[in-house]
């Protein structure tokens, strides 16, 4: 893993206006609510957190899938997020994304070869037939499918095999970054371990690096390098994967962890349940949007919104309990 920063965001926010009648103002709900990362080259991003908290939607925010409200992207060194259709197709090239369901996300109609050789024909990456069909019979060996399944269409294979299809046309492209959205979920779990470790494979031979979305917090902690734990619209706590794990700061990041299944039947864990749903993204809380299902809330976790505090290299949480301690 390199330390020249590959992708960067400050501000991020995603915002869908809800009509609220002929004479009153829209409401918004923030869905991603300020968002500020920096991923280098090279390494797992890993993004957690419950259904409906943004992590999806961000990741489709930073490839221009979803036009943000607000905030900048840098891609590679340049600005991305005001950039046009027609400005953004050349830089779309160094960005893909693998999506959550296999079943949905490629195309009926068109066989194995057509699926694989369609980004290549756009970006005119190939220019003869023989090209074409060399460049797809190469990427379909890649991700571990036999030759002959080139002229096979997507209803003919399991979920993990169309998974597989769809690394291989995000790879088509050469990109550099592969946004890859809960991309295991709907794969049995012996399939999940498989795709996993050919990610992380095609990761070293291709020189990748992967924002990687997922709720299933040992699935993250499996491939990741960094992890984001994400609570509605907003990082509560970043670190490093075994920092994350070892020492969870946010009271939020703990109940999390604390509900992950252990091998071990006879150890003891302590479980933390929190009270109460996930408000609503329509109207969330001021202050800590945490504070309402918080056991540790004070005060001040009603009224202020926390700062980012990095309590220790590269670990950072949004908290008032640690800036209290700054």
């Amino acid at each position: 893993m390199s330390d020249n920063i590959l992708l960067k965001t400050e501000g991020v926010k995603v915002y869908y206006p809800v009509n609220n009648g002929l004479f009153q103002k829209p409401s918004y709900v923030k869905a991603v609510d300020g968002v500020d990362i920096e991923i280098k080259e090279g390494e797992v991003f890993g993004i957690v957190g419950e259904s409906g908290c943004g992590k999806s939607t961000l990741g489709k925010a930073i490839c221009k899938l979803i036009e943000p409200t607000d905030g900048q992207i840098y891609f590679d060194g340049q600005e991305i997020a005001k950039l046009s259709p027609k400005e953004m197709r050349p830089i779309r090239k160094g960005m893909q994304m693998v999506f959550q369901d296999p079943y949905a996300s490629l195309n009926p109609r068109m066989s194995v070869h057509d699926i694989i050789a369609e980004p290549l024909k756009i970006h005119g990456l190939a220019k003869t037939k023989e090209e074409i069909d060399e460049k797809v019979i190469d990427l379909v060996r890649k991700v571990g499918l036999d030759v002959y399944h080139v002229n096979r269409y997507p209803h003919e294979f399991s979920g993990g095999q169309r998974q597989r299809i769809g690394i291989a046309r995000a790879l088509a492209v050469e990109p550099k970054l592969i946004i890859a959205d809960e991309p295991v979920s709907a794969l049995d779990v012996s399939i999940q371990s498989q795709v996993l470790n050919l990610m992380n494979q095609l990761k070293k031979e291709f020189n990748l690096t992967y924002i990687f979305v997922a709720h299933d917090l040992s699935v993250v902690e499996h491939i990741s390098d960094r992890v984001g734990v994400m609570y509605l619209g907003n990082f509560v706590e970043v670190a490093d994967k075994k920092e994350l794990y070892r020492n969870p700061c946010h009271p939020y990041t703990q109940a999390l962890l604390s509900a992950v299944p252990i091998p071990d039947p006879t150890a003891k864990k302590e479980r933390i349940i929190l009270e109460g749903n996930i408000p609503s993204a329509l109207n969330p809380p001021t202050g800590c949007k945490f504070h309402t299902r918080c056991p540790k809330c004070m005060g001040i976790c009603k009224e202020k919104v926390p700062e980012r505090v990095e309590i220790a290299p590269g670990h950072e949480v949004y908290c008032h309990l640690y800036s209290e301690q700054k």
